[in-house]
């Protein structure tokens, strides 16, 4: 069962589509379940000014990736980074148990944004725990 709050989200998300003027865009998949994730986010003075996303992916991937892209909104890139799955499903007032990986897919590709800006702001050695991403960074990932 479903929270009126996911079902918001899900019918109505927030922040859809993707930056054209983006300062980092990044994906992650899920290849258990075939849920493909996209964000793209713009940042000024270490702040997310703007975020988007774009799925294919069921209704709590959409519910999940809305309600983390109102989250982080004018957050630092840490504050950001630092978000969990528990916060998002929390956020939401929970997700059936088997739904849970649909807010990390959500999270790994915010993630994977903002490593790829500190990528390319030359700052990525001083975040170490991007390297745990295992990310193989583009300056754009396909289309």
């Amino acid at each position: 069962m479903y929270t009126k709050k996911v079902i918001d989200h899900f019918q109505n998300p927030r922040n859809v589509g993707e930056l054209e003027d983006a300062s980092a865009i990044a994906e992650a998949g899920n290849p258990i379940c075939g849920d493909m994730m996209r964000f793209s986010i713009k940042v000024k003075n270490n702040r997310i000014t703007d975020i988007r996303f774009k799925t294919f992916g069921c209704g709590a991937a959409i519910a999940s990736s809305s309600i983390l892209t109102e989250m982080v909104m004018g957050k630092t890139l840490e504050e950001a980074f630092d978000m969990s799955k528990d916060d998002i499903v929390d956020a939401l007032g929970g997700l059936p148990p088997h739904k849970v990986h649909c807010s990390i897919l959500g999270i790994d590709a915010l993630r994977h944004a903002i490593c790829d800006y500190w990528r390319k702001q030359g700052e990525i050695d001083e975040h170490p725990e991007c390297k745990k991403l295992f990310v193989e960074f583009k300056d754009k990932p396909e289309k």
